[in-house]
């Protein structure tokens, strides 16, 4: 049984369950929170980052570690491109949306939902500016090299690449933060067309009930 230990209002444990539904893949979610002292969760990360994941006695940690790992066990529905070129350009855009679009979100995200709604703590506001202050050019860069709505970043098919782009832009979302189709109508038109697929609509379906509970 595959497991994956976290909440999918993380970008990275989003990133994974996604995987797994795009190669039809069964799991079970173990829901741990970011201050969880689950001993398996914990035996797998040990800095208590999610997700931790378990494919009977392997484990490991780190979303982009899991989908190499799936991909690699799993090949029938591949995630990660083959040729050199689509291999390495997949690999920047994963890094791309791991670091630099989710360490701004995240700013956001975690100011204005994370904080005082799970850790009874005030966000900063000020923090939340700075990280909306980075948004036009991560955009501006999306709006020059994502495909017309239909096609994918990377080898003609849904990569790592895709998925990790795609994935820190919900949390944006939950926060009311959204890409202005007027000035970025390439990257407001790609992005309904991944985050509308099965394997994300699924999730960011609970995501906003949970949050409007």
């Amino acid at each position: 049984m595959i497991r994956v230990y976290g909440a999918t209002l993380s970008p990275f444990v989003r990133k994974v369950v996604v995987a797994l539904a795009e190669k039809g893949l069964d799991y079970e979610l173990v829901p741990v929170s970011l201050q969880s002292r689950n001993p398996d969760f914990l035996s797998i990360s040990p800095f208590g980052k999610m997700p931790a994941f378990r494919d009977g006695d392997f484990a490991l940690s780190d979303s982009s570690a899991i989908i190499h790992y799936l991909d690699a066990k799993y090949p029938e529905r591949r995630l990660i491109p083959q040729t050199p070129e689509d291999l390495g350009r997949a690999v920047w855009f994963d890094e791309f949306g791991d670091t630099i679009v989710a360490l701004s979100g995240g700013k956001v995200f975690f100011n204005r939902v994370v904080a005082p709604r799970f850790l009874k703590q005030a966000g900063s506001e000020e923090t939340v500016q700075q990280g909306i202050a980075e948004l036009p050019r991560l955009f501006d860069y999306l709006e020059g090299v994502v495909p017309e709505p239909g096609g994918f970043l990377v080898g003609g098919a849904l990569s790592l690449a895709d998925i990790a782009v795609a994935s820190p832009f919900v949390n944006l979302s939950h926060c009311a933060v959204d890409v202005d189709c007027a000035k970025h109508p390439r990257l407001g038109a790609w992005l309904p067309t991944i985050l509308s697929r099965p394997s994300f609509a699924g999730p960011i379906a609970a995501e906003k009930a949970m949050l409007a509970a």
